[in-house]
Order: structure tokens, then sequence, then C-alpha cells
């Protein structure tokens, strides 16, 4: 039971009401009326601002089109009163009956209560990680990690068909300097003293990959020039790279259905094109590409510039700002045909929507590539780009030093290790995407309030810990949630009782919200809020006994809270479910 989405519905219908009795236009655009929890609740359980965003249309002022619609509204059964504030927003107030049947209905639901047909089974692809194959995961990737496997597990319970997607960069020059740095570690396991020079990879963890290659090859290659070795130790060192980043996301439960190879997009078989060819014979046959020259960057000295004559793609036509080089001057392809190849590719594969979540040192890179999905699928396919900060990580305040095992950076493994998954998880995601994050790995793992992925797992724990001492007082009760749902709800009056039935009520809109606005923080929020209501009423029973949530005297109204109790840990447990985070039964 969405209750909000049930009120945009009686809101549309109360003006297709009134067009028909000639008191309002027929054919208003409600798609921009919202019903939303006020942001004061003694106005109220809802608010809509119907009248004020169809007032133009409509050609009236908003408080006297609020005062049409608030009649309407106010004869609904089970609305308790409906008032218009300030220039015309209209206060809904519920009778106490709405309240059983949210909790009814999340008890039934239980896991699956919120899940939304918004995306109504439409193919996304979420491409999200996509960190080169040189090395073991860092933590400036764990953010972009964690939050495209919450953003994929939130679009698929909004009802979309998700592909969790990562693109493997193995075919730039990025690769060919990983081999040049594991063969000196073939070199190394042979027993050759080394020095790794400046520009290539120092970190030990490509030691094993040059035993790895002594193994497989022995001393053949010392005695081969590099054109022959090159590709040889490029292939053992990318599949033990994407091993380790295998390894390393799988220690925070991320697993991709999909791993594109870029080297696919390159790859001429039997004298077939290539994808790329592909793509650009498709763009040249709708003059897309041309051959042209460019104007240098503003700012950037003559002697730096190469004037020369280029295919470029007419970027221009789809709103960038410039045209882009598709060709390198030796004629290899640059990264943006590759990448235009790639979308393509998925467009090809069935996704008319594709989301990609990239660092927020890219976000020059968005423009172009949205133009050229745009032309690439002949507007067809459209292309979200969600960019994640820089992640600051700290202990007790201080800037944490750099990893000796990966030479220049701190690891994803190190973190995990250290603080837990579901820390690391929940924290990553307890701040908006595009703002910088201070992860400090001392405040994560305290028992705090001010620890919220503690508070949270917390409210689950006790939800727990009350069910277990309610079947001390009472050892026939059930044990299933939904057996709950047949309890006098009517009984929950405390405003305390009443206030976690009003969050229960919003998980379906904060679910839909989340998933339409790509922000799996507003779960985290919303959580914390749910959770911190929970050990308030929990307080509140400390010092009001009649308001404990076990009364051994007293079995309905046991039962109603037990009932009350027993939603808000499955939409604590399906919350945190979505999030990648445990639901824990104890806290040690």
């Amino acid at each position: 039971m969405n209750l909000f989405a049930l009120f945009v519905d009686h809101v549309r219908a109360a003006l297709d009401d009134l067009a028909r009795e000639g008191a309002l236009p027929a054919g208003l655009d409600a798609a921009r009326v919202v019903v939303e929890p006020p942001r004061d609740a003694s106005h109220g359980d809802l608010a809509t601002n119907a009248a004020m965003v169809l007032s133009k249309d409509a050609g009236m002022k908003p408080r006297d089109l609020a005062e049409k619609l608030a009649a309407k509204l106010a004869a609904l059964p089970d609305v308790a009163r409906v008032d218009i504030a300030g220039p015309g927003f209209i206060n809904i107030a519920l009778a106490p009956a709405w309240w059983p049947r949210v909790l009814a209905a999340a008890l039934e639901g239980g896991r699956d209560f919120g899940r939304s047909d918004l995306g109504a089974g439409v193919k996304m692809n979420v491409e999200y990680v996509s960190a080169n194959p040189t090395g073991p995961m860092h933590v400036g990737h764990c953010r972009g990690a964690v939050f495209g496997d919450a953003l994929a597990n939130l679009l698929a319970f909004g009802g979309f068909d998700v592909t969790r997607e990562y693109y493997i960069n193995d075919a730039g020059a990025q690769v060919d300097v990983l081999a040049r740095s594991a063969f000196l570690r073939y070199r190394e396991a042979l027993g050759e003293a080394i020095t790794i020079p400046e520009g290539l990879y120092p970190g030990d963890y490509l030691v094993p990959v040059g035993k790895a290659l002594v193994t497989k090859y022995g001393r053949t290659l010392l005695d081969r020039d590099e054109a022959e070795w090159l590709p040889l130790v490029k292939d053992v060192a990318i599949d033990a790279m994407m091993a380790m980043i295998r390894q390393d996301l799988a220690t925070l439960d991320i697993h991709h259905d999909v791993f594109f190879s870029e080297r696919t997009l390159h790859a001429r078989k039997d004298g077939q094109p290539s994808i790329i060819d592909g793509m650009l014979a498709t763009l040249r046959a709708r003059d897309l590409v041309y051959e042209g020259r460019l104007q240098p960057p503003k700012g950037q000295p003559m002697e730096d510039w190469e004037d020369r004559e280029q295919t470029l793609f007419r970027a221009t036509q789809f709103g960038d700002d410039v045209d882009r080089p598709l060709m390198k001057s030796d004629g290899a392809y640059t990264y943006f045909a590759a990448d235009i190849a790639y979308h393509k590719d998925k467009f090809d594969r069935g996704f008319t929507r594709m989301i990609d979540v990239w660092g927020a040192d890219h976000g020059g890179y968005v423009k172009r590539m949205q133009a050229a999905v745009k032309a690439a699928t002949d507007g067809a396919g459209s292309l979200d780009v969600e960019l994640c900060q820089l992640v600051r990580l700290l202990r007790n305040g201080e800037p944490v030093k750099m990893s000796k095992r990966a030479g220049d950076f701190v690891t994803l493994r190190d973190v995990v290790d250290e603080v837990g998954r579901d820390a690391v998880r929940f924290m990553m995601l307890n701040r908006k995407n595009d703002a910088v994050l201070d992860f400090d790995l001392a405040k994560v793992i305290e028992q705090t309030r001010d620890n919220p992925v503690f508070y949270v797992q917390y409210a689950h724990a006790r939800a727990a810990s009350i069910l277990r001492n309610a079947k001390l007082a009472y050892a026939d009760l059930p044990s299933e949630a939904s057996a709950f749902a047949t309890a006098d709800l009517s009984l929950l009056t405390d405003e305390g009782e009443i206030g976690l039935a009003r969050l229960i009520a919003n998980y379906p809109r904060i679910i839909e919200q989340a998933a339409a606005a790509r922000e799996p923080h507003r779960l985290a929020f919303y959580l914390y809020d749910l959770a911190s209501a929970l050990h308030g009423q929990w307080n509140r029973g400390k010092d009001l006994p009649h308001l404990r949530f076990i009364i051994e005297d007293d079995r309905k109204s046991t039962y109603a809270r037990l009932a009350l109790v027993h939603a808000v840990a499955l939409i604590i447990a399906s919350g945190l479910g979505i999030l990648g985070v445990g639901a824990p039964e104890e806290m040690r």
C-alpha cells in the first residue's frame, strides 16, 4: 500500500470531478502534483501542492482552487480534516482507521512491502566500478562500487529489470604499463635484482603475477623481444588483476552480471569490421562523422596544438560544446570512439536506459557522452551519469597513511578488514554521492547514536530482542510477522505508536522517490529516522510502563504492539537489504 500514491489518485479524481462539473477546465496536467508528509506533523498526515501548481492553467488564484479541491477531499472516507495553509497548500489529517490498514499491509507484504512497479519492467543497465585492471581496488573505487550496487538494488526493488555491468578497460596504454611492471616482477621471480622505474606500478601485488609467469613460461620470455612478450604478459596480468578485483568486490558482497572487455570493441576477426568500425559506419551513414579541423582549446598555447584534419563526430548537434575527435594522429581510435561503440553495444543488447557511475574527475566527459548516446541510438537511448565525489579516509580525524602492499594508496580490502562490510557500505551511502565524504575508521565502529550504521542495526536487534522476550511472556505467540496482521491494531493510539505507523506508511514513497532521483542516501536517512523512532518509543516505555511493548497482563495490547515491532523490523531489514547491509538479530 502506497498511501501517498493513493492520495495522488484521489487528487486527480477530484480534479476530474471538478472539470465535469464545469468548475475547472478539462485536461489539466497533473504530472507535477505531489502528495507528501507535511513539514510539520501538527499540520496533518498528508500535504499536496495541487492548487499551487495548477492555478495558472486553471485561471484562478491558488487559494480559490484549493478550496474547491479541499471540499472534494474532505468528503473521502476516513479523512478527518482538510485545511488550507498559506497561499494554497492543502493539508489532510487522516482518521485513526488508516494506521491499522497500513500496518496490516506491511505485515502481510513482509520484505516486499514497498516494492514498486515504477520501472514497469524496463531494462536498465547500471555500469559501475569499471576500475582499470591495473591493481587492487582502492578506497576511492569503494564509494562508486557501493553506490552503484545499492542503486542497482534500489532500481530493481523499484520495478526495473536491472543488469549490473563492469567495463574492463583492457585496451589502453595503462595495461601496457601493467604488463611491463609485471615483466619486471617476472625477472625478479627468476632471481634478478630489479629496480622499478618511475611510471611503472611499484605495488607488491604484482609479485604473484611474476611467479605465475615463471610457472607458465619458465625463462623463455627473456629470449623474446617486447613485441612478443608484451601481449603474453598482458593477458596473464589482466586475468590476475580481474581475479583480484572480483575478490575485492566480493568482500563488499558486490557481484556483476556482465564483465565487458574493451578489447572486444577493437577486435577484427576473419576480416570482419570491429564493433567500433561498425559504429563509425553507422554514424557516417547519417552524416554525423566528417573530416575537419578543430580550433585549439581556449588558453592552450598554439605551440602545443596539432592543427590537422581529423575524423570528427558532430557532437554539437546533440548539445555538446564542440565536435569531438574519433581517431588519433596514428590512426588508432580515441577513447571516446570506443566509449561510443560500447554504449551503442549496450543499446543493441536491449538497454534503452543506461546509468554510468563515474568518479567526479570525469564530470567534464558527461555532456559529450550523453550527446554520443543520443546520436548512436538515433535518440532512442538515454544515458544518465552519476558522479561520486572523493572519499577522505581518516582515523580520529587524521588522514590515513598509504598501504605498503598497494604502493601508493589505501586498498578497499584494508578498509573492509578493519571496520567490516556493513560499516563501509552504510557510511558510503550516508551522504549524497556528489558530496565529498569523510570516512573516519574510528568513528564508524563506535556504538553510539552518532554512528548511523550501529544505530540502525541496533534498532533491528532491539526489535528482535523484544520479540524474543515476548515469547517468554506469551509462549504461544506466532513467529511469522504476517500472523500479527490480525491483531486489534486500533489499540495503537499513543502518539509514539502513531508516529511509527506514519513512518512505515512513508516507506513505499521513499523507495519510489529514491529510485526516481537515483539517490540511495535517502533510504539511509529514512532508516535512521525509523530507528530513532523505535528507540524513542522503547525509552518512553522505560519511563511509562503502560507504553511498554510487552505488558504481561494485557495480551491484546501486547499483540498489537508486537505487530508494530514486527513491521518496523521488516522495513529496517528490507531497507538495509537494498543498501547491502546486514540486519543482525543480536549485537555484541
